[in-house]
């Protein structure tokens, strides 16, 4: 971009975004037209810190324009709150409980097909830029092309024993992960959107058929360090949580394990009040970069026969209940972003029937005209209804920071957190979005209606007691690398 400035470029891509309203695909039109995919993730975005979900004060004017042109998707959910599962949940087309893949943990690697890899062998061109963090290497997952690749180094995360609790040494030092940088602290998702520009300016006339391209930019994961222009811009962002350590949910004994396991309760006041205030810069930065994605694919002629797409992998507690970044089923973790723009996305909907990120990918199969292998997930979002009570939407944890697993299923304005060593958690969202009240007790039918559901998705005992055989597995794994390494 050299020497614009953000401010400068969001007005001058306003018109760009403008492009996507009712656009033709392929020659095609109507609900079910054909069209290129071109999907941005983030990481570790929680859907309330953006301006079409009603924040007060963070600056998303590119996701405002993508959602007067295309339909925001309100509940949509993660297969887990966590990177590497969710990630290969969405690259593989399966259960976490069912690819194993349960933690940040890569030292057992595994061979599943990837969407990239099905989709190229029905005819569709698919690009990987930026981070994989899946089951296997970027290198090895069979897409088209696969641009700067971002894959964890085994063993991975090491910190991942639940019996006992691991305690993260470096827990309360990153309580002063905020702040404005000298230089770009951006650097890397700025090389990730210039590699997907460059592509978007040479590689889409050169194809004869279909193309999907999948960008992947890293913030506004963790550190909240931004620019000096964004951090004077948020100065008022600079808050504590409306809910803190003292109300009921944060003393729930999951939200106590993970309150432990990164040393939450030693971040001061200040220290809290600055990762907040440095977090919406950094949403400000990934709203810029869709901005640029929008803008390039309006200058090359491409809106009107692509889809375009931007989601996160998981959200971040943001110092809620005592609580930061993933690895809780509560909303701020476990919720996402998503906005669609493209044929069969009516402008300016919001649906707020349940949806996860499988039928997001069932929509890039959708809209590309190809078919998903039996037995994958997902319903692609064009197929969906608007208002459906009935369906019914599953994320699972099985990582770090808790004693032991936990399911959710959301159907209409109910939600069920299925606790394995700790009491069940069942919310009315639509009177308590917050989830500060658990009606549980209260409420014994309902959560019997909501545990049969879960119950025909898996049974939580026997995939509990799975994954606690796997972590094992993996830790024995961890112990026999480190023997097998010269000490240096």
């Amino acid at each position: 971009m050299g020497s614009i400035t953000r401010r400068s470029f969001l007005q001058t891509s306003a018109t760009a975004a403008l492009a996507f309203g009712g656009a033709a695909a392929l020659g095609q039109t109507g609900a079910n037209a054909r069209s290129n995919f071109v999907l941005l993730m983030s990481d570790e975005h929680n859907p309330k810190v953006s301006s079409i979900h009603g924040h007060p004060l963070v600056h998303t004017p590119n996701l405002e324009r993508l959602a007067a042109q295309g339909t925001v998707f309100e509940s949509t959910y993660c297969p887990s709150p966590l990177c590497m599962p969710c990630r290969s949940a969405f690259m593989s087309g399966r259960r976490v409980h069912d690819i194993q893949c349960y933690n940040n943990c890569n030292v057992i690697p595994f061979e599943y097909p990837s969407y990239g890899q099905v989709l190229r062998e029905q005819g569709v061109h698919t690009v990987q830029i930026g981070k994989v963090d899946v089951y296997r290497p970027g290198a090895g997952l069979g897409f088209s092309e696969m641009l700067m690749p971002g894959d964890r180094t085994p063993p991975g995360d090491e910190n991942i024993c639940r019996e006992p609790l691991a305690i993260r040494a470096d827990g309360a030092t990153r309580a002063d992960g905020f702040g404005p940088a000298e230089g770009n602290p951006f650097a890397g998702d700025d090389r990730a959107v210039d590699a997907a520009l460059e592509w978007l300016a040479t590689r889409p006339a050169q194809l004869s058929q279909p193309w999907v391209l999948v960008v992947q930019v890293v913030k506004p994961h963790f550190p909240h360090v931004v620019t000096q222009e964004l951090w004077d811009q948020y100065a008022d962002g600079a808050d504590l949580p409306a809910y803190g350590r003292d109300v009921a949910s944060a003393n729930h004994p999951y939200a106590r394990d993970l309150r432990d396991h990164f040393q939450t309760d030693l971040f001061t006041d200040e220290q809290i009040k600055g990762l907040r205030r440095g977090y919406l810069g950094c949403v400000e930065h990934v709203d810029w970069q869709l901005g640029r994605i929008m803008e390039a694919l309006h200058t090359h002629g491409l809106a009107a026969t692509t889809t375009l797409a931007y989601t996160s992998d998981h959200g971040d507690m943001l110092g809620k209940f005592g609580m930061w970044w993933k690895c809780s089923l509560y909303e701020d973790s476990a919720r996402v972003p998503l906005v669609v723009a493209g044929p069969g996305f009516t402008p300016g909907a919001r649906v707020r029937t349940p949806v996860d990120l499988h039928d997001l990918r069932a929509a890039i199969f959708d809209a590309t005209g190809a078919a998903q292998p039996d037995g994958w997930l997902g319903r692609s979002l064009r197929a969906l209804k608007a208002g459906d009570p009935e369906r019914c939407v599953f994320s699972e944890y099985h990582g770090h920071g808790t004693r032991s697993g936990a399911y959710l299923i959301r159907k209409g304005d109910w939600k069920l957190h299925y606790c394995m060593k700790a009491p069940h958690q069942l919310f009315n969202l639509a009177e308590d979005p917050e989830e500060l009240n658990n009606l549980a007790e209260a409420n014994p039918g309902k959560l019997r209606e909501l545990e049969e559901a879960l119950r025909a998705v898996c049974s939580p005992e026997e995939e509990n007691n799975r994954a606690h055989a796997f972590e094992r597995r993996q830790l024995a794994a961890i112990e026999q690398m480190k023997s097998a390494t010269p000490a240096t």
